[in-house]
């Protein structure tokens, strides 16, 4: 049973998987290598002179590893709620979640496919989006959506940033106070 399972490495669900693992939060992030960041180049992500979408997806991976997260290539084919939790079933398996976070970019079959209620796009080029409230989640209990396909800015800066805040959002949960996560200069 994982604490929090993310759906999608793009920037929003890498982020939110960062913030999980390094909490302590079982982590597991399903990605299925097809996030349209792999197809970007960024000169606008604060922080970052320059970067390829690959390499900033790939870098993203490795941070969440760093503190733990497990990684698998797979696709997601379903999201079932159970009374232990939310099951999320890929073509190959099935793996048990206390939460789950959708971070599929522009897409929201399965979602949909899954009885999370969507919504028309905000962004150009976005027809449709899951609805969330403030926090993140949908209207399934256990399963919050992050990033594009939450209805931000497509940019990988906002999208990042909203994956953290809703993986913030879910450990405070989890925790029973306000999650903050701060380093300090060594």
């Amino acid at each position: 049973m994982y604490d929090i399972i993310v759906v999608g490495a793009g920037p929003a669900g890498g982020s939110a998987a960062l913030f999980a693992a390094k909490s302590g939060k079982k982590t597991l992030i399903i990605d299925n290598d097809k996030s349209i960041t792999k197809r970007a180049w960024m000169e606008n992500h604060y922080g970052v002179k320059e970067i390829s979408g690959p390499d900033l997806v790939e870098v993203g991976k490795q941070q969440a590893a760093k503190f733990g997260a497990e990684i698998i290539t797979d696709t997601v084919v379903n999201i079932v709620k159970s009374d232990s939790g939310v099951t999320v079933e890929t073509e190959n398996q099935k793996y048990e979640g206390t939460h789950v976070i959708l971070a599929t970019g522009m897409l929201v079959d399965v979602a949909e496919k899954s009885g999370i209620k969507t919504v028309p796009g905000t962004e150009p080029r976005v027809k449709s989006i899951i609805e969330v409230d403030a926090q993140g989640k949908t209207n399934v209990d256990g399963v919050w959506a992050a990033g594009t396909v939450a209805g931000v800015s497509m940019h990988t800066i906002i999208t990042a940033g909203d994956g953290a805040k809703v993986a913030i959002n879910i450990i405070s949960e989890l925790n029973g106070e306000r999650y903050v996560d701060h380093d300090i200069l060594k």
